[in-house]
């Protein structure tokens, strides 16, 4: 039986086959994952989270990154969130597909998790799977989310650094603000921006954005042509990461999400789908009667 001090060697051993069985023993709560992410150690790696509606390119975007900092002998991870189906809980997990290249790289690692339910798009699993991709002592940690309304804002309790991906399609940026990514962008990309619109679309951003106490870079790229990637990742490397105001907020927002997990940890979601199936075929069936009794 391997000891939790052992546990904690190979996560930081560099071993890639080390650490994905760590990340398997978290993400399925096995013997030991408890006691796992209670040693592990805050580390000062940036965790970068990529956002943005279904479309955007964002996938694309992190392999040109990887790409970047690749060529400058840097260490990333990759956390790609895909959603899981309310109806079946399965996962597509397609990400993987679309960073093939990367996978042969020593100094890459990427690990599709699937959003377990949550309608937000982030589950506590991935904050713990972050955590221990920390520990990893990787350069930088990318979060991709699947980008499903929510998401977007959830994604600002997890990252230091969180990147809101639209494309000149996006349509009003009134109604961007209005979903709350002004508030939780420390950067915006206008992907595709060699389609037409791209200028008027950043530039009618950069207005919005200026009129904030504090600046926000709004960037033009267009990742299938490698444009506009190394001012991208120039913005990323200036971030302030240790002056972040948001930390103090970051951790309530890991806590709470965490407190919720251990909460539900108990309910088969699977089985609860077919318990309130059959009760709701009885003719006095209340909601509230019903949650009430399981709680």
């Amino acid at each position: 039986m391997i000891t939790v001090p052992e546990m904690v060697s190979q996560v930081k051993s560099g071993n890639f086959r080390d650490l994905a069985r760590a990340l398997t023993m978290v993400e399925n709560e096995l013997a030991g994952s408890t006691a796992l992410l209670k040693s592990l150690k805050r580390s000062d790696t940036p965790i970068i989270g990529i956002t943005g509606p279904p479309g955007a390119g964002k996938s694309t975007l992190v392999n040109v990154m990887i790409n970047a900092w690749s060529q400058k002998g840097k260490s990333v991870a990759v956390l790609a969130v895909d959603p899981t189906s309310p109806f079946n809980l399965g996962s597509l997990l397609g990400d993987r597909i679309r960073m093939a290249e990367q996978f042969t790289k020593e100094n890459v690692f990427i690990r599709s998790i699937a959003t377990r339910g949550s309608l937000g798009g982030l589950s506590g699993k991935t904050i713990e799977m972050t955590d221990v991709l920390q520990a990893a002592g990787f350069d930088y940690i990318l979060v991709e989310t699947v980008g499903v309304g929510q998401s977007e804002v959830e994604v600002a309790g997890l990252a230091d650094l969180s990147i809101v991906v639209l494309v000149p399609e996006s349509g009003d940026e009134i109604q961007n603000i209005k979903s709350g990514l002004m508030e939780i962008a420390d950067i915006f990309v206008v992907n595709k921006s060699d389609r037409d619109g791209a200028d008027t679309f950043a530039n009618n951003l950069k207005n919005i954005v200026h009129q904030k106490p504090v600046n926000i870079p709004v960037l033009k790229t267009s990742a299938n042509r490698g444009e506009g990637i190394s001012e991208l990742i120039d913005a990323i490397e200036a971030h302030p990461y240790s002056t972040n105001s948001r930390k103090p907020l970051l951790l309530a927002e890991k806590a709470w999400k965490l407190l919720q997990q251990a909460k539900v940890k108990n309910i088969d979601k699977a089985k609860f789908q077919k318990d309130i199936d059959l009760m709701s075929k009885n003719t006095d069936f209340n909601l509230y009667s019903f949650v009430e009794s399981l709680i």
